[in-house]
Order: structure tokens, then C-alpha cells, then sequence
């Protein structure tokens, strides 16, 4: 089934309606400041918002807003970090370990201070930390938006490990090709609302 998202409407911004089948992923674009990131924050339930939003035919409303957060996961272009060392965000230290090669990460970075490791690291480390709590829905802003070509498609080759594994990703993309890469279906934000692209 996947994410089921109808009449979701914010602070001046909405109805936003779309879905996201699992092992699919949906480009979401828009000029800055429409509201894609907001969009995202609402599907999590991390800002106020109405409207109806499912998870395999379960309603938001009926399981706790730990839950779904777990279940629907956001990662935001610039994550928050807690803790002085980068392993100490890890739920699975070792899941996140297997992942560090196939992102082009090295192995001793888990060990290094965050005020160490580079922007384009910080956006990788975030997606793991995502990845490793096995959610059913990724909601991504921007994940690849500081990276070179290299880690950019190190990134889209382990999402589509994800897809593959029926799990669904929302992304917030710029960049036609990326959409062309990744999107089995491409929205574009307009003062209406959502637009199909295809």
C-alpha cells in the first residue's frame, strides 16, 4: 500500500493530496519558499496541520505521534545534532557501520566529534541514521543537495536498496535529472497546490 495523503492543510499553505506506494519514490519540487519543506513537516506531524494521512490504511491519528515518527521518518537538509560524537546517534551502530561504504563514508568518521565532519558527511550520516531505525516512509528534503556527482548516486543506489525492500520515499529534489533517476511519479509545488509533472 504506502503513504496516503488527503486534504492536509497547514498554516496558509494547502490542501495538499498525493501517495506514495511502497518501493516508489515521488520527487517533490517547487521554487523556495512554497512550502515543500513545511509539506514534509506535516506529513510527520511535526508542525499543525489537517487532513487526513495513512500509513498501509492506518490513520495518523490512531497510533501515538512516537509511532508514526518512527514508522514516517523526516530528514530535514540540515539535520540536528546532540551529541558531541557521531556514533552516539546511531540506534544500530553496526547497521549504520554497513552502511558507511556504500555512501562513500570512511569507517573511523562513526568515532569522530560532529564539529569534525563536513556538510556533505553530516547529510550522509543523517540519511543513515534514518535508514538504520527501518522506517516504512523516508520524507527527504534536499538529501543530496551538497554532495558531488559521486556520493550523490552513492546515495540514490542505497535508497533504491530501500525502494526495493518496500519501503516508500517522499524527496524533495531540484534537479531534473535526479527526478528522471528516481521518480516514479514528480510533483511540483504551485500556489494552487500540488501539480503533477508525471
Amino acid at each position: 500500500m504506502g503513504l496516503q495523503v488527503s486534504g492536509v492543510v497547514g498554516v496558509g499553505r494547502g490542501p495538499f493530496s498525493l501517495s506514495v506506494p511502497r518501493g516508489q519514490c515521488v520527487l517533490l519540487s517547487g521554487p523556495s519558499g512554497s512550502g515543500k519543506s513545511l509539506l514534509l513537516r506535516m506529513i510527520a506531524d511535526l508542525d499543525p496541520n489537517e487532513g487526513d494521512v495513512l500509513l498501509d490504511g492506518l490513520s495518523r491519528q490512531d497510533v501515538s505521534a512516537p509511532e508514526w515518527r518512527r514508522r514516517v521518518v523526516y530528514v530535514p537538509a540540515e539535520s540536528g545534532w546532540w551529541e558531541d560524537e557521531v556514533g552516539a546517534h546511531m540506534a544500530d551502530i553496526e547497521a549504520a557501520r554497513a552502511l558507511l561504504g556504500p555512501m562513500c563514508l570512511p569507517p573511523a568518521i562513526l568515532s569522530s566529534p560532529v564539529s569534525r565532519v563536513s556538510t556533505g558527511e553530516k547529510q550522509r550520516l543523517a540519511l543513515i541514521r534514518a535508514l538504520v531505525r527501518k522506517p516504512d516512509m523516508l520524507l527527504l528534503d534536499e538529501p543530496t543537495s551538497g554532495l558531488d556527482q559521486a556520493s550523490t548516486r552513492a546515495v540514490e543506489a542505497v535508497l533504491r536498496q530501500r525502494l526495493e525492500a518496500g519501503a516508500g520515499v517522499l524527496m524533495v529534489s531540484h534537479h531534473e535529472e535526479q527526478a528522471a533517476r528516481m521518480g516514479n511519479a514528480h510533483y511540483r509545488m504551485s500556489p494552487h497546490g500540488l501539480e503533477a509533472v508525471r
